[in-house]
């Protein structure tokens, strides 16, 4: 789907976000709302060989796979104007060309009660991606997102950004897949991290 087909005949857009985007949009929007879409989980199962790793080690990202039963949680914008077309310009290159994301509308629930549904936009990567990684074990995706970089930052960056995101402005949600593998992270770095702050005697 390509931008000038998603703002045709529309004034306004709602954009959910459920990795980087839910702390760094990094377009102007008009408003955002914490809520969920159905029938996807998130998984680290994304590669990423330029925001967050190269060619040689690609990160770990998140992307949506479809489960009748799951949901997602993330935040939705509200663009408007000329905030609509200048948003997906903007992010046809850094989630489409940079990170092979397609895009898809899906209907975002906003939290909270007596909120209608909301018809919003998605980027989605799939299996069919060539930097596509699929499933791995907490371990291996952990030992992976430690290690990476990229041009955005470090991979574990993203990790723990978007543990935090959870933790704060969704409380009430368990996220196993997500705080699984940050757990497995910091046993990893904690470790390092303790190492380096001992005083080095000569």
């Amino acid at each position: 789907m390509k931008p000038q087909d998603i703002v045709t005949g529309k004034s306004s857009l709602w954009i959910f976000g459920y990795g980087s985007l839910v702390w760094k949009p990094d377009f102007k929007y008009k408003r955002s709302k914490v809520g969920y879409i159905r029938g996807y989980k998130r998984r680290f199962w994304h590669g990423d060989n330029y925001h967050r790793g190269n060619d040689e080690t690609p990160g770990r990202v998140v992307t949506l796979i479809e489960e009748e039963d799951a949901c997602t949680w993330g935040v939705a914008f509200e663009v408007a104007g000329s905030q609509l077309e200048e948003s997906l310009r903007y992010l046809n290159v850094r989630e489409t060309v940079c990170g092979g994301y397609l895009t898809q509308f899906v209907e975002f629930i906003p939290r909270g009660e007596a909120q209608s549904p909301i018809q919003a936009l998605v980027y989605i990567a799939t299996a069919d991606n060539p930097i596509y990684l699929g499933p791995a074990s907490t371990e291996e995706i952990a030992a992976q997102i430690t290690v990476c970089k990229g041009k955005t930052g470090h991979n574990i960056e993203y990790l723990l950004r978007l543990a935090d995101f959870m933790r704060h402005s969704c409380p009430d949600v368990d996220d196993p897949h997500l705080f699984s593998i940050e757990a497995a992270c910091l046993a990893i770095i904690g470790p390092i991290l303790l190492a380096a702050q001992q005083p080095v005697f000569a």
